[in-house]
C-alpha cells in the first residue's frame, strides 16, 4: 500500500479515540497527543520531514530535489512522520530525471533525489506514519512495487512518443484550440515564430533558430507524456527535439516557458529568450485584443505573470527592446487593425512598478523616471532610476530639486491669478541682469539636452547639466520680483520661469519627487 495512508493501519500503531482522555485546554491537548505519538504542529511536522529526508539522502550520498510545495502537502497527510528510503529499479534509470520526478511527485508524493553530479539517483524518499514492526521493510517494498508500476506507465508514453519526430507533430497543432477567439495552437506558433524572428535580432539570437524553436515549441502538447503530465511541457519537447534538431533549438524549446514565476531564472540562451519573449507577448496582446484583461484579483489567463516574464527578460537579460514596436509587431501577427498599443504598455508599466516596489525602489523616483509620456525601454527606465536616486542623494541633486520646487510653486501661484497661456520669454523685455543671466543659462542647457536625451546612457549627463541653473536661479530670486505690477513684465518673467521648469521636466519629472523621499 501507499506509505502515507495505508501504513497508518499497520499493526501495533495506537490511534486516538474521543474517550482516550479528557481535554482541559489547548496545551493539555497538544501534550497528550505528543505523548500518544502525534505531532500536532504542522510546521514542526514539516521541519521533521525535511530534516529526516535530507539525512537519509545524505547518508546514501544523495541530495533531495527542492520542493517546498510537496513538503507542505506531505506534512498535512501524516501525524507521526517517519521518512524512509526506497530503491528505483535499474530498468527505469534511463527515463529522463524530470519524468521520474514528476511521476513520483504527482502520483505518489515521493521525494526525488539526485547524485552529486546532478543526475537522477536510483532511490527515492517517502514518508510513512510509522515504520512498522520490521523497521519499515514491508512498507518500503510495497512502495517500490507501486513506483515500478508508475514508471512502467511513463516508459510506455516515452517509448511510444519517440516513434514520431517532434517536427512531424507540428501539423497536429492545428487541431488543438488555443482559445476560441484566438485560433489553434498551430496559429499560435506561427505568430510566435514571426515575432521571435524580430526579437532575435534584439537579444543576440539567430533568427532562423528562433523561428525553428518557436515552430516546435508547442509540438509536445500532442505527446502522450505531456497528456499524462502537463507539467512537462517544454521539458519533453526538448528531449524529443534533441535527436533531430540543433542543440540550441532543443534548449530554447525547454526554456521558452521561463520564467514561470519570480523565483525562476530567465532563459539562459539568446534563442530561448527570443521565443520566451515572443510567447508571452503573443499571449498578452492576444487576450487584450479580445477584451480579456485582468480585473482586480481575477487573471484567468495569467497575463500578469506573462507581463512580469517580459519585464524580467528585458531587465535581467540587459536587452534594449522598444516595447511599443514589439507590441505593435505582436498585434500585426494577429492582424489587429486599430490595436491600442498604449493600453498594453500601460499594463506592463504597472507590472514594472510592482516589481520595482518589491525591490524597495523609491516609487516617487520610479514615477519621475517614467514621466508624462512613459519610456517604453524598461532597461533604460531601470538604469535611470538608479542614476536619479543617486543624483537626488547628492548635494547637486538636492539643490536642483529645491530650485525646481521653488520655480514650479511660483509659476503655479502666479498663474492661478491669470490662467491665460504664457508665450515664450522675450529677452528684449528683460530689465535686470539676472533675467539675462538665467535666459543665457536656459539656452546653454537646452542646446545640449536634445543631443543626449534620446540616449538613456547619457541620462546622468543631462541631470548634471541642470546644475547650470543653480547660480542664475539664486541671483534671479534675489534680484528679480516676479510679481511686478506691470502685467507684461510679470508675464515675461513667468514665461522665463515656465521655460526653466519645462526644461527640467524634459530630463525627468521632478513634479513626482517627494521632498522627504519614499521607499
Amino acid at each position: 500500500g501507499h506509505g502515507l495512508i495505508a501504513s497508518n493501519r499497520t499493526e501495533g500503531h495506537r490511534f486516538l479515540a474521543p474517550g482516550d482522555f479528557t481535554v482541559s485546554g489547548a496545551a493539555d491537548w497538544q501534550s497528550k497527543l505528543r505523548a500518544a505519538g502525534v505531532i500536532v504542529d504542522a510546521a514542526e511536522r514539516r521541519a521533521l520531514i525535511e530534516a529526516g529526508v535530507a539525512k537519509l539522502a545524505q547518508d546514501a550520498g544523495y541530495t533531495v530535489v527542492n520542493d517546498p510545495g510537496l513538503l507542505d502537502e506531505v506534512a498535512g497527510l501524516v501525524e507521526t512522520p517517519v521518512p524512509l528510503l526506497g530503491r528505483i529499479d535499474a530498468a527505469f534509470m534511463d527515463l529522463p530525471a524530470e519524468v521520474m520526478q514528476v511521476s513520483m511527485r504527482v502520483n505518489q508524493r515521493y521525494f526525488a533525489l539526485r547524485k552529486p553530479d546532478g543526475s537522477a539517483a536510483p532511490a527515492f524518499a517517502f514518508v510513512a506514519n510509522v515504520p512498522g514492526s520490521d523497521g519499515g521493510a514491508a512498507i518500503i517494498a510495497g512502495n517500490e512495487r507501486v513506483l515500478a508500476a508508475r514508471f512502467s506507465d511513463a516508459r510506455h508514453f516515452w517509448d511510444l512518443d519517440k516513434k514520431a519526430t517532434l517536427a512531424s507533430r507540428v501539423a497536429k497543432l492545428d487541431t488543438i484550440t488555443f482559445h476560441a477567439k484566438l485560433g489553434s495552437q498551430g496559429d499560435r506558433v506561427r505568430r510566435i515564430a514571426g515575432l521571435a524572428a524580430v526579437i532575435a535580432r534584439l537579444v543576440g539570437a539567430d533568427a532562423g533558430q528562433a523561428i525553428r524553436a518557436a515552430t516546435l515549441a508547442k509540438a509536445d502538447l500532442t505527446t502522450g507524456m505531456v497528456g499524462e503530465f502537463p507539467e512537462l511541457q517544454g521539458v519533453i519537447g526538448a528531449y524529443y527535439a534533441i535527436k533531430d534538431e540543433d542543440r540550441s533549438v532543443a534548449i530554447a524549446i525547454r526554456e521558452h516557458y521561463s520564467p514561470r514565476g519570480p523565483s525562476e531564472a530567465i532563459p539562459a540562451t539568446p534563442t530561448g529568450r527570443a521565443v520566451a519573449f515572443a510567447d508571452k507577448m503573443d499571449t498578452l496582446v492576444g487576450f487584450f485584443g479580445i477584451g480579456e484583461k485582468p480585473s482586480g484579483s481575477g487573471d484567468p489567463y495569467a497575463l500578469r505573470r506573462a507581463g512580469l516574464g517580459i519585464i524580467r527578460i528585458i531587465r535581467d537579460g540587459g536587452h534594449d527592446i522598444a516595447l511599443r514596436v514589439a507590441i505593435k509587431n505582436a498585434a500585426d501577427e494577429y492582424g489587429y487593425g486599430n490595436f491600442d498599443t498604449e493600453e498594453v504598455l500601460s499594463f506592463l508599466i504597472e507590472r514594472l512598478r510592482v516589481q520595482l516596489r518589491s525591490e524597495n525602489k523609491r516609487i516617487d523616483v520610479v514615477d519621475a523616471v517614467i514621466g508624462r509620456r512613459p519610456d517604453d525601454n524598461f532597461l533604460s527606465i531601470s538604469a535611470r532610476i538608479v542614476t536619479l536616486t543617486g543624483f537626488l542623494n547628492s548635494s547637486d541633486g538636492s539643490d536642483i530639486f529645491s530650485a525646481y520646487t521653488r520655480v514650479a510653486n511660483i509659476v503655479r501661484i502666479e498663474m492661478a491669478k491669470d490662467s491665460s497661456e504664457l508665450g515664450k520669454p522675450v529677452p528684449a523685455e528683460f530689465r535686470e541682469n539676472a533675467e539675462h543671466e538665467l535666459f543665457s543659462a536656459l539656452r546653454d542647457i537646452r542646446s545640449g539636452l536634445p543631443i543626449y536625451s534620446e540616449n538613456h546612457g547619457s541620462f546622468e549627463f543631462c541631470l548634471h547639466r541642470l546644475r547650470r541653473f543653480t547660480g542664475p536661479l539664486e541671483n534671479f530670486f534675489v534680484d528679480v520680483s516676479v510679481n511686478n505690477p506691470d502685467l507684461a513684465l510679470r508675464r515675461n518673467r513667468l514665461a522665463l520661469l515656465q521655460a526653466v521648469k519645462e526644461t527640467m521636466l524634459s530630463v525627468t519629472d521632478f513634479s513626482k519627487i517627494k521632498a522627504e523621499g519614499n521607499a
